[in-house]
């Protein structure tokens, strides 16, 4: 197994070369903590808006060791 770095985020000098983030572990990360994705479309004609869309969204991921955090089980 490979070993990794600790890149210092806060070092006083400058880091230099890219820096980037496996794909694998941001998403691991992304499920394990869960992200919400928000945002907002708005379709105008001269200023005058027309349709509005909004989208709200959760990403987590599901664990059956892990108790739901409602009484009754969920909303659902």
């Amino acid at each position: 197994m490979a070993t990794r770095d600790v890149v210092p985020w806060d070092g006083p000098e400058p880091l230099s070369g890219p820096l980037g983030v496996p794909l694998v572990d941001l998403l691991d990360r992304v499920l394990a903590t869960g992200v919400v994705v928000s945002g907002d479309l708005v379709i105008a004609i001269a200023d005058v808006p027309l349709v509005r869309l909004s989208l709200h969204a959760l990403l987590s991921s599901v664990n059956e060791r892990v108790p739901a955090p409602w009484n009754d089980g969920g909303p659902l």
